[in-house]
């Protein structure tokens, strides 16, 4: 699963990175102890009216709410979801049909838990490179205001989990979908209709990344700051 993560770079950054045109408004700043709920940046192409789609860099709510959704707030956690179901489940069939994203992270923390000890450790790639998760997205309307509020669209997201594969699987039995950039465009691709095929196909192509994932012992993550992330021996 992914419960916590970091995203370390500016927004210039993050651009740069995903070829990004378009750029909304109220993108988080750099944080080391993302939680469920916060505001998140997410990767998406769309249309905005009439226009052509274009890839586009917008601050989303980490936890997933279904349009249908009465509340923002759901019942059940939706800051992940299963990649062997996403397909089936109702709460995200329709983003993996046509509303895919990718949410940027630095670093993502897991808790290894012994009895009833839970210890925590920070988990990244090789060389750092920034870790792109494969996610879904919804936009949910908040049905209490007018539609011509600024607050009527709220954008939300949830980051896919696989079977975890190589050296983090010793620390939790699950692990986000980590895309390497050969599958980023097949991902983001709005003209593509998505289905379990494609997201079984984003999780292969993820293998190899997710294999190479490096982990260290942190201290309990306390505030929100780089010194989160000082590695501290076992």
């Amino acid at each position: 699963m992914c419960g916590r993560y970091v995203v370390a770079r500016a927004t210039a950054d993050l651009v740069s990175i995903f070829d990004v045109q378009d750029v909304g408004d109220g993108l988080p700043d750099p944080a080391w102890n993302i939680k469920p709920t916060n505001r998140v940046p997410v990767i998406l192409e769309s249309a905005k009216g009439e226009d052509e789609v274009i890839r586009r860099l917008e601050a989303g709510r980490w936890s997933l709410t279904p349009s249908y959704s009465k509340e923002l707030k759901t019942k059940f956690a939706t800051f992940n979801a299963r990649s062997e179901t996403a397909a089936e489940k109702a709460t995200f069939r329709g983003s993996v049909k046509s509303k895919r994203a990718i949410l940027p992270a630095d670093f993502y923390y897991e808790w290894h838990t012994e009895g009833k000890t839970k210890t925590p450790y920070a988990i990244h790639s090789p060389n750092d490179e920034l870790l792109a998760f494969a996610g879904l997205y919804t936009w949910w309307p908040d049905k209490s205001l007018p539609e011509d509020d600024w607050n009527y669209w709220t954008l939300t997201a949830t980051i896919l989990t696989r079977t975890a594969v190589g050296e983090v699987s010793q620390l939790h039995d699950r692990t986000p979908v980590t895309l390497p950039p050969s599958f980023w465009d097949e991902w983001l691709d709005a003209g593509q209709e998505g289905d379990q095929t494609l997201v079984d196909s984003a999780v292969a192509a993820a293998t190899p990344v997710a294999e190479a994932l490096e982990f260290h012992q942190v201290a309990p993550l306390k505030g929100d700051g780089p010194e989160l992330l000082k590695p501290i021996s076992s």
